[in-house]
């Protein structure tokens, strides 16, 4: 399955267990980053079996419960975040008691690899970006530290 990005947005796909993650997510997000902007889509996998949402920007978190119904997979969620990026927030995620773990976080283009069987579905992998295409020269150094250093993550 294809997740396709808003502009400026960047995804996070995780998996946790229980039905208040939604909410403590949407905490976590907020204390990390107080001008994220933000939508939550969560999948319950037992009793009705919702998708819950929560989210501070109404279109984000539409695009998340839209995406969370389409995955449909165990207790997985998904995060679109503006204002923020995923190095921002990452630690406050799993610092949240229910998550088990992240599958991606990113800006790239995802595709999410999904079994399923009769009992429900899993999440089995993601495809985060393209395929590598060589090795960085001393140029493509010089391009990556002035860019970090652009955007603020380097002295």
């Amino acid at each position: 399955m294809r997740i396709e990005l808003p502009e400026e947005c960047n995804v996070v796909l995780g998996m946790a267990h229980f039905i208040k993650t939604v909410e403590d997510l949407y905490e976590a997000l907020k204390n990390a980053v107080p001008n994220i902007q933000f939508g939550i889509g969560f999948c319950e996998s037992s009793g009705p079996c919702l998708v819950r949402s929560e989210g501070n920007d109404e279109e984000l978190k539409s695009i998340a419960a839209k995406y969370a119904l389409e995955l449909a997979c165990g207790h997985s969620f998904i995060i679109f975040m503006k204002n923020a990026y995923p190095i921002n927030v990452l630690d406050k995620i799993k610092q949240v008691p229910e998550v088990c773990g992240i599958y991606a976080a990113t800006a790239n283009p995802l595709e999410v690899v999904i079994a399923e069987t009769e009992q429900g579905r899993g999440i089995i992998g993601v495809i985060d970006g393209m395929k590598s295409r060589g090795i960085e020269t001393e140029t493509d150094v010089k391009a990556r530290k002035e860019f970090l250093r652009k955007i603020g993550y380097k002295l």
